[in-house]
């Protein structure tokens, strides 16, 4: 792995240009893009000059009549081809406009730059190489707060910082294909952010069980042995998700009668008849199971008709079968019930943070059939505590999805749809109340295109799909074309970062981790494992103990 002090020969000897280097002149000014023909005399030594100038995703600058204008090379072609350079070849770079600053406000020894060009340059002007010292000055650190998270790939002596209130107020996205390095980026923003705001608080979804390393001592772990959701936290569309049968026909003469057990039950608790008028199927109040099983037994002993008692009969079934299954000990167990919302919710945001800004939720334990249920009703918990939150007495909270496209899926027709309609109420509507989201995804293509569009800052790792390279640039909230095209070639430990969480689209290399602090991948080393007999000493009939007592 690349250490940070290493630099590319290209960016060693792109140190070492004069201040004014021209690499060529505009033929072209297209909106935003800008064609230039390039200097080529057929001298191997200026050639290679050249190119150490003019890289994908290099920067240049060009003078206009009041600033002088940046923009990053897209691409580089030969746009008149010969058989040798000796011969006269054209070389022509695409070069995408992305900032200026004027040249009345420039201050000696610096300059303030700012996004969007509003003076542009004209045909025949020259295009100049940037300068390191430019470089400092267009990446140097931003005003309020921020914190730094790696280095520049143009230079590695170069910090790359992320501007926080941005970052977090209107949402990010890790993407990259798999073993591309999300979860270290993923862990390095958070340990960048966790350290220079120690009273922060941060929800994490881990679906895999990869983070509980990584923050140790840092984060309060839930897992199913210790978590605790009851039941009753759960609206009707989650119920309906848990107790009732997959098949329309069934569902649907379930549902009514799950409704009105429910809502019977939960006004059967309430101390005062006036506090009737408060509570809907959905309310989350407690109320015994004890309860919704008689109503449903009441109402199914009013019936003319034998026949008619199956889906009461259904319904109690499945009912029996959750509390008895120690896999949804979390959600049914316990006979007493009690209000412990206010514990739970305390417990899930960090009020007090007591030293753990984080909660991390392992959800490889929980049942593949309801997880979408809990990953639901954990979001819309948030948010509407959020919402009913005193705007002067609000946690600003941020909600960090893993594997997000199991949640938020690009086809409408998969996926829970409670999950998916919770989630984008937060894409678009959380940071009105102080809750951000950020998004891990392996499949970019496979996101709702729709809620991806409301995270304003992308980090984009290595993707050799052009499917997912396609989809990651037209969910760009700003033009990066000639960053992303480098995509498909990218280390690990690198990424492009375009959006309102970094003062311009750069492409970084993100610090070390310590091993300590990396997240704890599952995959296994065959190659290591395969060298020696493994699985003696009981390890089948263990293994199928844990399976029937559901002991991880």
């Amino acid at each position: 792995m690349q250490t940070a002090q290493q630099m590319d020969l290209a960016q060693a000897a792109a140190a070492d240009l004069p201040a004014d280097f021209k690499v060529g002149h505009i033929i072209s000014v297209t909106g935003a893009k800008v064609t230039a023909t390039l200097i080529s005399t057929g001298d191997p030594d200026a050639s290679r000059q050249l190119n150490s100038a003019v890289q994908i995703g290099a920067l240049v600058k060009m003078p206009t009549p009041a600033s002088i204008a940046f923009g990053i090379v897209s691409s580089l072609t030969t746009g008149n081809p010969s058989p040798s350079p000796e011969f006269g070849e054209q070389w022509v770079a695409e070069i995408d406009l992305f900032g200026e600053y004027l040249t009345q406000d420039a201050v000696q020894g610096g300059f303030n730059l700012l996004r969007g060009v509003s003076h542009y340059p004209g045909l025949g002007e020259s295009v100049f190489a940037t300068t390191v010292a430019e470089l400092h000055e267009i990446y140097k650190r931003p005003q309020g707060s921020n914190v730094r998270i790696g280095t520049l790939h143009q230079d590695a002596e170069l910090p790359a910082y992320l501007i926080t209130d941005d970052l977090l107020g209107k949402h990010f996205a890790i993407l990259g294909t798999t073993g591309s390095g999300k979860s270290c980026a993923l862990a390095t923003v958070l340990h960048a952010i966790l350290g220079a705001h120690p009273f922060g608080h941060v929800v994490l979804l881990d679906p895999h069980n990869e983070y509980t390393r990584a923050f140790d001592g840092l984060s309060e772990v839930v897992t199913p042995e210790n978590l605790q959701l009851p039941y009753w936290l759960l609206n009707f569309e989650e119920m309906v998700e848990v107790m009732c049968s997959r098949d329309d026909i069934s569902r649907s003469s379930e549902m009514f009668i799950l409704k009105d057990a429910i809502l019977q039950a939960k006004r059967g608790t309430a101390e005062k008849e006036d506090d009737n008028r408060h509570i809907s199927v959905d309310t989350p109040v407690p109320y015994p199971l004890s309860a919704l099983l008689h109503n449903i037994e009441a109402a199914m002993g009013q019936l003319q008709k034998a026949e008619q008692a199956k889906p009461y009969l259904r319904l109690r079934s499945r009912i029996e079968a959750l509390r008895a299954d120690r896999r949804y000990a979390f959600m049914f167990s316990g006979l007493s019930v009690r209000d412990s919302m206010p514990d739970i919710l305390a417990r899930i945001i960090r009020v007090p943070v007591d030293g753990k800004p984080l909660t991390i939720f392992d959800l490889s334990g929980v049942p593949s059939e309801i997880v979408d249920v809990v990953v639901s009703l954990l979001c819309r918990t948030l948010f509407d505590f959020a919402i009913w939150s005193e705007r002067d007495a609000a946690v600003p909270v941020l909600l960090v999805c893993e594997e997000a496209h199991r949640y938020i899926p690009q086809d409408n027709g998969t996926g829970f749809e409670p999950t998916r309609r919770i989630i984008s109420r937060i894409a678009k509507e959380g940071r009105k109340y102080g809750l951000s989201l950020g998004l891990v995804s392996q499949r970019p293509s496979e996101l709702s295109e729709t809620i991806l569009s409301q995270c304003s800052t992308l980090f984009a790792l290595r993707m050799g799909n052009q499917k997912d390279q396609d989809f990651v640039r037209r969910a760009l909230p700003e033009s990066a074309e000639g960053m992303l095209s480098a995509l498909p070639a990218l280390r690990n430990q690198q990424a492009v970062v375009v959006g309102e969480g970094v003062v311009l689209p750069m492409r970084i290399r993100f610090d070390d981790l310590p091993e300590s602090k990396r997240p704890h991948s599952d995959t296994a080393s065959f190659s290591q494992q395969w060298q020696e007999e493994r699985g003696l000493n009981g390890f089948v009939p263990r293994t199928i103990e844990r399976w029937r007592k559901q002991i991880r």
